[in-house]
């Protein structure tokens, strides 16, 4: 199919309907247009599509875009072909019929881009399928979205990833791309070996997600916590709820909708149809909240989650990084929040140690937990931890984060750290925290008695501390690397070397002062107080409701997800500058040609009716 653009600019301005390249765009859309090879890292909903999706329309040819998942790319499919791109996906959701009509028409270059599981990619029948269409129409270039999935070592592993060196092997003049959001420096080094990109231009963008606002809380209630994070802040948007285990994301499932909330769960025990019908809800809805594992969001494409809330923690920073970067994509504020304790480190590397991984990949799967338990305790902004991490600089002072909104308060527990290190070491390196802290306290508990270690030097010599505050000592203590869990001890506590010159005497320790648990606030007046001010008030304005109305209106009657008709940065300019005429709609970011024909008079009535003060539809 030979292509009628001239340049990326102009697919830019009359096909995706934006005036401008973000970051990096521009010189990775030239590079692959010229022919290059490229490695692209960038932040979830920082554009990595259109990398790949402009050079595949201005050079001759399909482009091939490989992805993990299904609901992705369903998801990039119907966003195309709203834009008036001839797309498709092969992939098990087909039937044999249709995945043969999707075959004629690559052959018969009707498409621009068709997009491809591993899986599918690797069998020989869809390897010479692909060398007759290079011979008859062409391909444009390869796309190898979520990279990260070919590390060992990532979060993500998926081992048929690692067969996709046959590409460069078997089609070594078609440019290859491989993009991801998420990789730390090993996992970049393993991408380019895999995948043979030693050649290949780097470009790597800021991780930095400013609009997203860093939380971590003290796991006191999780679940109240939790409803007075939704009631405060959102009260009637969509976001996702993370949980470490299925059974707690159905009870939490249920206990959300018991409160009134529309929440479904979401995680691999679910028989495919109630998963798939979960997600759709999910997808075309406003206002749903997912509960689930970490089985679910991979390359979920909805621009407006507005939170995302772990109830555990997750394996890795990583891990982290990716999931709360499903919130916000628009680039509107959105919340990540987690409520986190002594609890979830003892859990979590109990659930990394009892597996059966080599010994080499635990030790870098506790590396990274160790990473991530840093950066909940951490004092410093909360924005520089992350990027840090990915080996990027940030200055602080974010203004996005807890630690940056209200400064951590800390105190020198040096003290404090030897009585509890001390004890560790006294009562033989094999109890639980809550049995060092009765010690601690002098509690006459039949354990102790047991043991007989109301005998010890140190019972009773930590009086002047809360249980409480003896439990974030610990905690922290655990973070710092201080003290490791001993999982053969069922979770007892074992000093670590980093211990040794506390004891000494030769470091000082300062912690962060933990908060009091936060009371729920009661006045509605309170409740969306965040909402309100992330929308200037748009969430009350009546044009605004009519906006979202006829996207939802215009998604039901399609079939597709409402997101696919307008993103929500799309519907609040519209809101703010109210266009009139179908020249200032075609202004707004987000419209572009194919979208301005087939909705423009419809927004552009809707804008007009609340204008009049009459009825929308």
């Amino acid at each position: 199919m030979s292509t009628p653009f001239s340049s990326p600019q102009q697919i830019l301005r009359d096909v995706f309907g934006y005036t401008a390249f973000r970051g990096a765009q521009q010189q990775i859309v030239e590079h692959l247009t010229g022919g290059g090879d490229a490695l692209v890292l960038m932040p979830t909903g920082g554009g990595k599509s259109l990398c790949y999706q402009i050079p595949s329309l201005l050079r001759p040819g399909v482009g091939i875009v490989v992805s993990p998942l299904i609901a992705l790319m369903q998801d990039q499919v119907d966003a195309l072909r709203q834009l008036g791109v001839p797309a498709a996906f092969l992939n098990s959701s087909l039937d044999a019929d249709s995945a043969r009509e999707v075959s004629r028409q690559l052959l018969r270059g009707e498409l621009k881009l068709l997009y491809v599981a591993p899986e599918r990619l690797m069998t020989e029948g869809f390897l010479n399928l692909l060398e007759r269409l290079q011979q008859e129409a062409g391909i444009a270039l390869f796309a190898i979205d979520e990279a990260h999935c070919v590390s060992q070592w990532g979060h993500d592993f998926r081992p048929e990833y690692r067969a996709l060196t046959v590409l460069h092997e078997r089609f070594p003049a078609v440019p290859r791309v491989a993009l991801t959001a998420t990789a730390d420096a090993p996992t970049r080094r393993e991408i380019v070996e895999r995948l043979a990109l030693e050649q290949a231009s780097q470009f790597v963008s800021s991780f930095d997600r400013p609009n997203i606002r860093y939380r971590v809380t003290l796991k006191n209630n999780a679940r109240q916590q939790l409803q007075a994070f939704l009631e405060t802040e959102h009260p009637s948007d969509a976001g996702i709820v993370y949980c470490l285990s299925r059974k707690k994301v159905e009870e939490t499932a249920v206990w959300l909708t018991e409160q009134g909330w529309d929440a479904l769960p979401y995680h691999a025990g679910l028989d495919a149809a109630t998963r798939n019908q979960n997600q759709r809800r999910f997808l075309r809805e406003e206002g749903v909240i997912m509960v689930a594992t970490v089985a679910f969001g991979m390359g979920i494409d909805k621009p407006n989650v507005r939170f995302v809330a772990h109830l555990d923690l997750p394996k890795s920073m990583e891990g982290y990084y990716q999931e709360t970067g499903r919130a916000g994509r628009d680039g509107l504020p959105a919340n990540a929040w987690m409520a986190y304790g002594l609890g979830d480190a003892v859990s979590m590397r109990q659930m990394l140690m009892s597996g059966d991984a080599p010994e080499e990949r635990k030790r870098v799967e506790l590396q990274k937990l160790d990473a991530l338990l840093g950066f909940c305790e951490a004092t410093a902004c909360r924005h520089q931890t992350v990027l840090r991490y990915f080996g990027e600089e940030h200055p602080g002072d974010c203004g996005q984060c807890d630690n940056c909104l209200e400064p951590v308060d800390t105190w020198d527990a040096t003290q404090a750290a030897q009585m509890a290190l001390s004890c560790v070491y006294r009562t033989g390196q094999r109890f639980g925290v809550a049995h060092l802290i009765d010690v601690l306290l002098g509690k006459a508990t039949p354990k102790i008695e047991q043991f007989n270690h109301q005998q010890l030097s140190t019972f009773g010599i930590g009086k002047e501390l809360a249980q409480q505050q003896w439990s974030g000592v610990y905690r922290q203590l655990v973070a710092a690397g201080l003290l490791n869990v001993d999982m053969e001890a069922y979770g007892g506590l074992k000093l670590t070397e980093a211990a040794r010159p506390v004891l000494r005497g030769e470091q000082a320790v300062w912690l962060r002062r933990d908060a009091a648990p936060a009371r729920r606030q009661g006045s509605k007046a309170e409740r969306g107080s965040r909402l309100r001010e992330a929308f200037a008030g748009a969430n009350e304005d009546p044009l605004w409701q009519a906006l979202k109305g006829k996207r939802l209106e215009l998604a039901k009657e399609q079939g597709v997800p409402p997101y696919v008709i307008f993103h929500d940065s799309t519907l609040l300019e519209i809101l703010n500058r109210k266009p009139q005429t179908l020249d200032e709609m075609a202004q707004i970011s987000g419209v572009g040609q194919a979208k301005l024909t087939r909705y423009g008079e419809e927004f552009l009535r809707a804008v007009a009716a609340v204008a009049k003060g009459t009825d929308a539809g």
